[in-house]
């Protein structure tokens, strides 16, 4: 998309992406939550870890004319606590983009976190005029690409602990080509789950994986740097797989890869299987948490089984966590509305019932 000059609060700044229209806010220095059908969230910058001056009004969303730093988010005022709330396009299933990306902005969402095997058969075979669309899509709803999840599943030839070093650099071109598609949809972050496409090959033990996946990271980190998007690695339950099945063990492959590129994603799902309290998991990885998904152990939404929320936000609350929380589902008799609304609806209650 070509650049373009952006006025914002009388200053400019060359935008390479499309901008969504500020509402106007109040002169004063505390944060402005707006209605979701009103507009984005607003701050004023204070100390930004952003390229803007004091004063300066700024959108909190990734729609802002800069990019943020790896593991860096915008501080919004003292006291103030920001959710950004997303939601996984497969939970849709059948239902057109575009009425999708409609039904969860008006349900509350302002994110959209897509699973790459809902738009083609791998990444590859999503051409350049279906990522202007699907980003045109949820842009028009009001809805920003968080980034991609599911990265390898539905694929063929591609293994993140494979031994073989052929199947490796094949799979780490292929993340390269996740990357790629991520920036163009709008996106900013990878979840590095797919746990059929990573789980332990006959006669490697976990500490080869390890190293296994961690070179193929390796052979995607330039790519991820030179689009600005960070590969989240999931550690994932018992039930998906046997590699990387608690937050310490990810921890392990990130440290392997050493690149600010490459970050942790926690999924209360499968925190649930982890000895180790939800809350003490979150708080213990501060450091490393990019992003976060919210479903229950049973594998609906939120609030639809027994996992009480109001601990895990205070946790998200209390280590200063500003970034995306995606609803992720895997069960969806509730029904699609459901799904979406009742999720949203009750973490949103857990929110106001915060400390």
């Amino acid at each position: 998309m070509a650049g373009r000059t952006w006025g914002v609060s009388g200053r400019t700044f060359h935008c390479d992406r499309r901008p969504l229209p500020l509402p106007p806010v109040a002169e004063d220095r505390t944060l402005k939550q707006r209605a979701p059908a009103v507009g984005l969230p607003i701050a004023v910058a204070a100390e930004s870890d952003y390229p803007v001056p004091v004063g300066t009004r700024v959108p909190l969303r990734g729609s802002s004319p800069f990019r943020p730093v790896p593991g860096r988010s915008m501080r919004a005022a003292p006291g103030a606590f920001l959710m950004q709330w997303a939601i996984c396009n497969e939970t849709f299933q059948d239902w057109p983009l575009e009425k999708a990306c409609q039904y969860a902005r008006e349900a509350g969402y302002t994110g959209l976190e897509i699973a790459p095997f809902t738009l083609g058969a791998d990444a590859y075979a999503i051409g350049d005029e279906q990522r202007r669309a699907v980003r045109a899509a949820a842009e028009e709803a009001g809805l920003e690409v968080v980034g991609l999840h599911w990265l390898l599943a539905k694929t063929e030839g591609y293994y993140l602990t494979s031994p073989d070093p052929a199947v490796r650099q094949r799979t780490g071109e292929y993340l390269a080509e996740l990357a790629r598609l991520c920036r163009d949809l709008g996106g900013s972050v990878l979840v590095l789950g797919s746990p059929q496409q990573r789980n332990l090959l006959p006669g490697v033990t976990h500490d080869e994986a390890v190293r296994y996946a961690a070179d193929v990271i390796e052979r995607a980190e330039p790519t991820l740097a030179e689009h600005e998007v960070v590969l989240a690695v999931e550690p994932l339950g018992p039930q998906e797989g046997d590699f990387l099945r608690t937050a310490d063990a990810a921890r392990q492959l990130i440290g392997q890869v050493d690149s600010p590129w490459c970050r942790l994603h926690l999924d209360v799902k499968a925190m649930s299987t982890e000895s180790k309290p939800i809350p003490q998991i979150i708080r213990e990885n501060a450091d490393l948490l990019e992003h976060f998904h919210a479903n229950d152990a049973n594998r609906r939404g939120p609030g639809m089984g027994e996992i009480d929320f109001v601990p895990i936000l205070q946790a998200l609350r209390d280590i200063g966590y500003k970034k995306w929380v995606s609803v992720e589902v895997f069960d969806y008799e509730p029904g699609i509305e459901r799904l979406v609304r009742g999720s949203l609806d009750y973490l949103r209650s857990c929110l106001a019932r915060l400390d």
